[in-house]
């Protein structure tokens, strides 16, 4: 894969303040955001980026990593607090008023993503560890308050690389003015022995297979070595994917049993996708087509364009079924392209919002995951 750059910026060189100011109108909002004095006296939040991005270059642990990763953090360091903007309120905490951003990260994560996927594209790989870094940013500092910490930087790991989130934490705490900042630093230290104690700093956590992981992030009490005997008794594999991404095209191609589609039960049932009883018929007549198939063990795929997944993985996974999860991904213009192409083209309104809260799916989710991105 070809190193790629984020824009304007060249290790080792004086950070590019005035273009990425001329070029990215989403720092400009972060300018006169407030934050709570307790934890950031620094100023906005406009500020306390500026001196995250400074303690993040002249680290000495930044200095030694590969170009691209050092890109990969600029830019994450650069996006951490973008939805600040937006999430920010006051609150009053124990009788004072208190300024809080809840859920800033969790946004920021869509809005890295989508940035890196319309407005200057990033290879998969580099964008999603961006939009990971960006979601995870604070777990460092509070990752031993998790009611379960092992399972909290394991899973973490399976995201993430642990030891670029620890620099971004790292980077954050040293790039604020803060009276508690020496015990903020200890925090770090703390999540950098606890991932080691668990064999996931710099690394995925080597589970024992693939059905154990599945089964360790998802139930309580199972240990993250568990090597589960393999009790599954058929296979679904279910098609994740933006509309006008080609699904129907890579089911021809690359699967030849029986699908399950909701989109054509619509259109065999003559209902609108709008149409919200309509739909539930839809939903209930997949639902029992599914469960015959899983009580026979047949092997089929699941296209499903707009529904929730989760909901259905759970329906297979209760009936012993492997679930393979894919996710398909085509360039921003090849997607308006070909949904533009499509017999039944959704709205382009309709494509953004969906690329703005684009989830991308998670090992936890599913017993395996494919990724079949062109770029």
């Amino acid at each position: 894969m070809k190193r790629w750059k984020f824009p304007h910026y060249t290790p080792g060189m004086p950070l590019p303040w005035a273009l990425w100011m001329q070029d990215f109108p989403w720092l400009s909002d972060m300018q006169e955001v407030p934050q709570d004095p307790l934890w950031h006296a620094e100023g906005d939040v406009y500020v306390h980026t500026q001196m995250v991005l400074e303690a993040l270059v002249n680290l000495s642990e930044f200095k030694d990593l590969a170009p691209q990763d050092q890109h990969v953090l600029v830019a994450a360091a650069l996006l951490h607090d973008v939805e600040k903007r937006s999430t920010t309120t006051r609150e009053t905490i124990e009788g004072k008023e208190r300024i809080v951003s809840p859920k800033h990260a969790k946004k920021g994560e869509y809005t890295a993503r989508s940035l890196l996927y319309r407005d200057f594209p990033a290879p998969f790989p580099v964008r999603e560890s961006i939009a990971k870094l960006v979601r995870l940013h604070g777990l460092p500092l509070w990752a031993l308050e998790k009611g379960d910490s092992r399972k909290a930087v394991i899973e973490a790991s399976t995201m993430v690389n642990t030891f670029l989130l620890y620099l971004i934490a790292k980077a954050d705490v040293l790039g604020r003015v803060c009276q508690d900042q020496e015990e903020l630093l200890l925090r770090l230290e703390l999540f950098r022995e606890l991932c080691l104690e668990h064999q996931c700093w710099n690394q995925t956590y080597p589970f024992a297979s693939d059905y154990g992981r599945y089964i360790y992030l998802n139930r309580e009490d199972i240990a993250p070595d568990y090597a589960p005997f393999n009790d599954l008794k058929s296979e679904v594999m279910v098609l994740c994917a933006l509309p006008g991404t080609g699904k129907d095209t890579f089911l021809k191609r690359h699967w030849d049993g029986p699908i399950l589609s909701l989109d054509a039960l619509r259109r065999e049932m003559g209902i609108g996708p709008t149409d919200k009883k309509g739909n539930g018929r839809v939903i209930q007549a997949a639902s029992e087509q599914a469960k015959v198939w899983l009580r026979q063990g047949e092997r089929f795929a699941f296209n499903a364009t707009r529904e929730i997944r989760s909901k259905w993985i759970s329906l297979f996974v209760d009936y012993k079924a492997k679930v393979e999860l894919t996710y398909l991904e085509v360039p921003y213009s090849t997607l308006l392209k070909q949904n533009h192409n499509r017999q039944h083209p959704v709205p382009q309104a309709v494509v953004e919002r969906l690329i703005d809260k684009l989830e991308i799916p998670q090992v936890r989710e599913a017993h395996t995951l494919h990724w079949e991105v062109r770029n």
